[in-house]
């Protein structure tokens, strides 16, 4: 166990862009957020950029920045980072992709989420699917909410077909996003998939869940949208890369998947729903129970993020008060003894364009070894005063384990 003990703490999409409606404030500069505010105020801040130029600005690829990962050796899909968190095995000769429930609507996308189908619905609705599409080779799996599995077994090459995350192609017709093939030997297999799609719409279309669910005003989940393909990493767990004993605290599959490979403790807990009513008290009341059997504590909120892809400001900035009052603050006052403790997004998912960006993000340490940097407020702005300046070619765990040997 090391001496020092750690709680690392992402807010998922929280930095964005000034909002007219906020009076061009960023809902981080617009929240009421005195606890995140006091762990800059005591602490160093600065911006990183947790997304490389020639990489996409996934959770995945921001997810592996921070926890000390480089995200161009180990992010091979956003399928197999989320596989294990579900209890997939994946073959070395496998390809796992995510596949999402979405709304198609005269022949466009125009949900990724399918209205934020509630898990009890998207299981049934997926277990259609299986029943009719499953055969020797492609299996499906249910997963939270609107976020479900394809495997397909003894598939090696997935880099070779292009697939469109559903959240960057809203509004646009399912015919130009479906599934590309990158080279003729891929065709093959990115014309299953395309198929797959096709299949499911006859499938979910008049399906008793959707029928109930468009009678009820809601959109209904009837096309399945593979993407994020990948064969599965080999990743150094953080005890071999850093000798930290380590849990995590999500309500998300990638982020429990990432963790999976990197050696971490799943706590699970009851009421986390990677949704706005998550269980932000007991998220922090097992951050702090797990703290004292392990090393670093990384508790991981999806809110923000799910707020800035519908493009509602006012939701984000309840996001953000929320996880300050109901998660933060609990932690703070539950500490026993003195940690270094750190607050970052993963990346920017703007209300502006609803989807995440590569830009750097503002972070905050607080830390027995540091002197406070005279910066007062967390957010984008305040973070360009902090002493840490703009990190680009370093992680913040990196950052946070060298603290204690300064």
């Amino acid at each position: 166990m090391s001496e020092v003990k750690y709680v690392l703490i992402v807010g998922d999409g929280m930095a964005d862009y000034p909002i007219p409606e906020l009076g061009n404030k960023t809902p981080l500069q617009a929240a009421y957020k005195p606890n995140i505010d006091s762990i800059a105020a005591k602490g160093r801040n600065g911006l990183i950029k947790t997304v490389p130029d020639q990489l996409s600005p996934g959770s995945d690829v921001a997810i592996c920045s921070v926890l000390g990962y480089d995200p161009q050796r180990y992010c091979t899909g956003r399928g197999p980072l989320e596989a294990p968190s579900r209890g997939i095995k994946l073959a070395d000769t496998d390809t796992a992709y995510r596949c999402n429930l979405i709304t198609e609507r005269d022949g466009a996308i125009v949900d990724y989420s399918a209205g934020h189908i509630t898990t009890d619905e998207s299981s049934k609705l997926m277990a259609a699917v299986k029943e009719a599409l499953q055969e020797p080779g492609i299996e499906f799996y249910s997963g939270l909410d609107y976020r479900h599995f394809l495997i397909l077994r003894n598939f090696t090459n997935p880099e070779l077909i292009e697939c469109t995350p559903p959240h960057d192609a809203i509004g646009v017709p399912v015919s130009e996003m479906l599934p590309k093939a990158k080279s003729p030997e891929a065709e093959k297999t990115a014309r299953l998939l395309r198929d797959l799609i096709e299949g499911s719409k006859e499938i979910l279309r008049s399906h008793p869940v959707n029928v109930a669910r468009e009678k009820a005003g809601k959109m209904p989940g009837n096309l399945i949208w593979p993407w994020g393909g990948g064969k599965k990493p080999s990743m150094p767990t953080l005890r071999e890369k850093y000798g930290l004993k380590s849990a995590v605290i999500s309500a998300v599959d990638l982020v429990k998947g990432i963790g999976s490979y990197a050696g971490m403790e799943a706590i699970k807990v009851s009421g986390a729903t990677g949704m706005y009513n998550t269980n932000y008290e007991g998220k922090a009341e097992a951050a702090l129970e797990a703290l004292e059997r392990n090393d670093l504590v990384f508790v991981h909120v999806e809110a923000p993020d799910e707020a800035g892809h519908v493009k509602d400001y006012a939701l984000k900035v309840k996001t953000i008060e929320d996880l300050d009052k109901r998660l933060v603050g609990r932690i703070l006052k539950g500490l026993r003894e003195p940690c270094t403790i750190a607050i970052l997004p993963d990346h920017p998912t703007p209300i502006k364009i609803g989807t995440h960006t590569r830009d750097p993000v503002p972070f905050a340490i607080q830390s027995p070894f540091l002197k406070p940097d005279g910066v007062l407020k967390f957010d984008e702005l305040s973070a360009r005063e902090g002493a840490f300046g703009l990190i680009e070619h370093d992680y913040l765990l990196s950052i946070l384990l060298s603290l204690s040997k300064q």
